[in-house]
């Protein structure tokens, strides 16, 4: 077996042992949505032409340095939130 797999083998016994100990409803109900649709389509494929240019500016404004501290926006915004 290639170490890749082993990795892979560790991993998923990890996540079996931390779901058999999981005590928490919300995260068990996800899981069961997890496994009842598991070849959901990438979001990405779901949004919109429009989201998808308003993240592509989001994310050009990132590099070029448009961008605010996040405590700056709180001030901003905060009448708001």
């Amino acid at each position: 077996m290639k170490t890749t797999d082993l990795n892979t083998e560790k991993e998923k016994l990890e996540i079996i042992k931390w779901i058999a100990n999981l005590k928490d409803n919300t995260a068990i109900e996800r899981l069961k949505m997890l496994r009842a649709s598991p070849k959901r389509a990438d979001w990405w494929s779901e949004i919109t032409d429009e989201e998808k240019a308003a993240i592509d500016k989001g994310l050009a404004d990132v590099k070029a340095g448009r961008v605010k501290p996040h405590e700056e926006a709180k001030k901003l915004y905060e009448k708001w939130l």
